[in-house]
């Protein structure tokens, strides 16, 4: 199948790519910079500009969007949100234009609110499911959940059918010692809700949202079956979080709820960081 890929040199998008190619897909990867290692075929090109991306969205079975500024800390809020907007926007309107089957959408969980917040979200329950309100705050956070809107537009219009998974912190065995640690030390972690995704079953849930039966629009949930955090999850949550209603939490499990990423795209996490090397 030949599938175009946005993103596709950054930590995630290169893992997508790279387990796109394995499975034996003809992969094209955009981005603005070239990845670290090949495999695939790689365009550098600004997305934001819209003829680019009609130019090189195209003859695509399917198109995995994940290019975005990644968080809205470090660059102006207009700057991130006008660039993922323009990046979702085009990148949209290009597969549709080329007659894309599948459309997979990197959504993100600051769609509810988490964790760049200003004023603390009302969690409503643990585990988080795909039901629970949306409620971003931040200018990344509202591109993510805005993005997911365009990508129901276009599904109401026949473009395509699609998938956008909703994604906490998407982690390697050597970016969890020098990212997940210190947050776990410094009292800020609940504002993550302790929640990761190793980078390989984020790419194997690409994959699946690209085979999965769906019609219309899929909004679905993939994290670790487990939180990030070394003290059992109901306790952190009863801790962190009394005034919502607490389901089941059993010792480290993770405060996202799976049973739609199982039931839609028959997701199952392989990796936790419990099993990395020298943590």
């Amino acid at each position: 199948m030949r599938i175009v890929i946005t993103g596709s040199s950054g930590l995630l998008g290169r893992h997508v790519a790279s387990a796109a190619v394995a499975a034996g897909h003809d992969v094209l990867g955009i981005d603005t910079a070239p990845p670290p290692e090949g495999g695939w075929q790689h365009v550098s090109a600004d997305l934001t500009d819209l003829g680019v991306a009609l130019q090189l969205v195209r003859d695509a079975d399917a198109v995995f969007h994940i290019a975005a500024i990644p968080r809205p800390t470090g660059r102006a809020a207009a700057e991130v949100f006008r660039t993922n907007m323009a990046l979702a926007y085009n990148v949209i309107e290009a597969a549709a234009l080329s007659g894309a089957r599948r459309f997979v959408y990197a959504s993100s969980f600051s769609i509810f609110g988490y964790p760049f917040f200003t004023k603390r979200p009302e969690q409503q329950y643990l585990p988080i499911d795909d039901n629970h309100p949306a409620g971003p705050q931040d200018a990344y956070g509202v591109s993510k959940w805005l993005g997911e809107e365009m990508v129901d537009a276009a599904v109401r219009r026949g473009a395509f059918t699609a998938v956008s998974l909703r994604m906490p912190w998407v982690q390697t065995p050597e970016s969890f010692a020098r990212d997940i640690l210190p947050r776990r030390a410094s009292g800020e972690a609940w504002k993550d809700l302790w929640a990761y995704v190793d980078a390989r079953d984020a790419a194997a849930a690409f994959l699946l949202a690209l085979e999965a039966p769906v019609e219309g629009h899929a909004r679905v949930m993939i994290s670790a079956a487990d939180s990030y955090a070394d003290e059992p999850s109901a306790e952190l949550a009863a801790r962190h979080f009394p005034k919502a209603r607490q389901g089941a939490l059993s010792g480290f499990a993770s405060t996202f709820d799976l049973d739609n990423a199982r039931r839609t795209l028959g997701y199952e996490p392989r990796h936790s960081w419990r099993e990395y090397p020298a943590n």
